[in-house]
């Protein structure tokens, strides 16, 4: 809106307004005539435009960065113990069943063994036959001369 919009229309003159309006009028537009005046003429200072404080900003963000790096190290560092537990913990699995399987097999041997052994022993029972010494013969021989001489 401009003052062009508060005008009278050029159909009405100020004389048709009642008397107590057009002073009324005239008193508004002095005052606000002389209200843009004086603020028209009074001094200004020059604003300098906004700056920036890429100082404090430049902080913060160094902050936030410095902030993500130990929490992701802490979080990183974390997962890597984890990792390691559980590989430790499968290492651990393994050689305990390593362990286990050589021991069974240690025990199947031995229990093969000792059945091969009592088998062998039965064998060797079984087809076993006394062997006589070696002057059994000659002692046979002589027992049997002396039963015909008397």
């Amino acid at each position: 809106m401009n003052r062009e919009d508060f005008r009278l229309s050029k159909t009405e003159a100020p004389e048709t307004l009642e008397p107590e309006l057009r002073e009324a009028l005239a008193n508004f537009k002095s005052s606000v005539e002389a209200w843009s005046d004086a603020g028209m003429s009074r001094p200004r200072e020059a604003k300098a435009p906004a700056r920036t404080n890429w100082s404090l900003i430049t902080k913060w963000a160094l902050g936030c960065v410095v902030f993500a790096g130990t929490v992701s190290g802490a979080v990183y560092q974390n997962y890597r113990q984890v990792e390691a537990a559980n590989a430790e913990a499968l290492a651990r699995a393994a050689q305990q069943e390593r362990e286990v399987a050589a021991q069974k097999t240690k025990e199947q041997t031995a229990d093969d063994l000792m059945a091969k052994d009592d088998l062998m022993a039965k064998v060797d029972s079984d087809v076993a036959r006394e062997v006589p010494s070696a002057l059994e013969p000659l002692a046979s021989l002589m027992t049997e001369e002396e039963n015909s001489g008397n």
